[in-house]
């Protein structure tokens, strides 16, 4: 199903079951008395952002260890594979749903309610904004401790009186923080309206970065040699363009003549730079294109080239990245990879990344033009707040780590090995 069809069905098929579940669940209470129970046993559900399975990691420990519990979670199929990226989550605590058609997702949603019942699941923290889909999936858990945002006194957001821990959703903090307090809901030692009264300091959303093996390393050198044969690793550093973003907000996308036009002024500015354009595998036929107009052998396509699950090796050997505001730029964070991110119908004050990142943004008037509010859907057909952002903004950006030589230079270095480096140190 395609992003819109998934909106329409959640508001219209959303709003009067979450109303109807919320009847029967008062009805309940008023037979037998709900559960108190010490949350345990925690699923956090997070369906669509695959970028957000990264934001919400610090959220994950915090629970992990403050409430000494053991976690789940509850991802789209398409975006399971984002969630083994730190591997906080383990694999066998991970449910999917197929979202590619509605008979799927009614199927995937009944085993996923006898799936909350075999693990004993007695918390569930719905990460989603909004959506009247994980609120149902929330009440129907079995759950006693139910978490999520609530809407209080905004209007139009409605979906049901399922939670038993309101948590604010607060649009002037970042959304990792967000994260932070629908699990410092649980660690309140008595009821908050709304909660959660506590701040959430920076250093609480940090990110673990991530060391990859020198045979990882020494792997990923070689799959970008095969599509290289000229790559030397001790000759050559490599520059990342990811110029794409998902479907579910496609006003991201800088323009492709500005990308192609950053990597030619690239090239030339660094002679010893190879660029590889980076992309799903369904974004290589695009990618070949741009590399064809670029017409440039230090110009590589590297669409689909390697599974998610490796794309730390190859932030881990590359100078810096230039991407969309889309998934890579958070996938990055967990790697000192320095990236720079183009936003626009974003703003990075909710939605920058937690890593070694630079936020590249026009901030018009009418930028951000998502929000929670309108559920990530804008009427824009006419993204000026990415046209204002120029190639001589971005270049500008990344020519102090593009140009940058010798000590302290990541680039210059990439394509060293942790054994290597060990070695220049006796």
């Amino acid at each position: 199903m395609n992003v819109d069809t998934m909106r329409t069905i959640d508001r219209w098929a959303g709003i009067p079951l979450t109303f109807l579940l919320t009847c029967w669940q008062r009805l309940r209470e008023l037979v037998k008395r709900p559960d108190v129970r010490a949350p345990k046993r925690i699923l956090f559900i997070e369906l669509s952002e695959m970028g957000s399975t990264i934001l919400v990691d610090p959220a994950l420990r915090k629970a992990r260890e403050r409430l000494d519990a053991e976690l789940f979670f509850v991802i789209f199929r398409k975006n399971r594979a984002s969630l083994d990226l730190i591997g906080t989550i383990r694999a066998a605590n991970t449910f999917t749903l197929r979202e590619d058609s509605l008979l799927h997702l009614v199927v995937d949603t009944l085993r996923f309610l006898r799936w909350t019942r075999r693990q004993r699941i007695d918390t569930v923290v719905d990460l989603e904004l909004f959506s009247r889909f994980t609120a149902l999936l929330t009440g129907l858990s079995g759950a006693v401790n139910r978490v999520g945002f609530y809407s209080f006194h905004n209007e139009g957001l409605y979906r049901g009186e399922l939670l038993t821990h309101r948590v604010a959703y607060n649009p002037h903090i970042h959304i990792a923080k967000n994260f932070i307090a629908l699990v410092n809901s649980l660690l309140a030692e008595t009821g908050e309206v709304p909660y959660s009264k506590q701040v959430v300091d920076d250093d609480e959303i940090r990110l673990p970065v991530i060391s990859c093996s020198e045979r990882e390393l020494d792997n990923m050198h070689e799959l970008v040699r095969r599509h290289c044969p000229d790559y030397d690793r001790h000759r050559h550093r490599l520059v990342l363009i990811n110029p794409n973003a998902s479907e579910l907000l496609p006003q991201r996308r800088w323009m492709r003549d500005r990308y192609e036009e950053l990597i030619r002024r690239i090239l030339e500015s660094a002679p010893d730079v190879l660029v590889l354009i980076t992309g799903a595998p369904s974004e290589k036929g695009e990618a070949g294109e741009m590399r064809r107009r670029i017409s440039n052998p230090r110009c590589v396509n590297f669409a689909g080239a390697l599974p998610l699950a490796r794309l730390p090796a190859l932030y881990s050997i590359a100078t810096l990245m230039v991407t969309n505001d889309s998934g890579p730029g958070h996938f990055s964070a967990i790697t000192p990879l320095p990236t720079f991110v183009l936003f626009g119908p974003e703003t990075p004050a909710l939605y920058g990344s937690l890593g070694n990142s630079t936020p590249i943004f026009a901030g018009l008037a009418c930028s951000p033009c998502v929000s929670a509010a309108n559920h990530r859907k804008t009427p824009c057909t006419d993204n000026r707040c990415l046209q204002a952002i120029t190639v001589d903004q971005v270049f500008a950006a990344i020519r102090p780590v593009l140009l940058r030589q010798g000590e302290g230079c990541r680039g210059s270095r990439a394509a060293v090995t942790p054994q290597e480096r060990r070695d220049e140190k006796k």
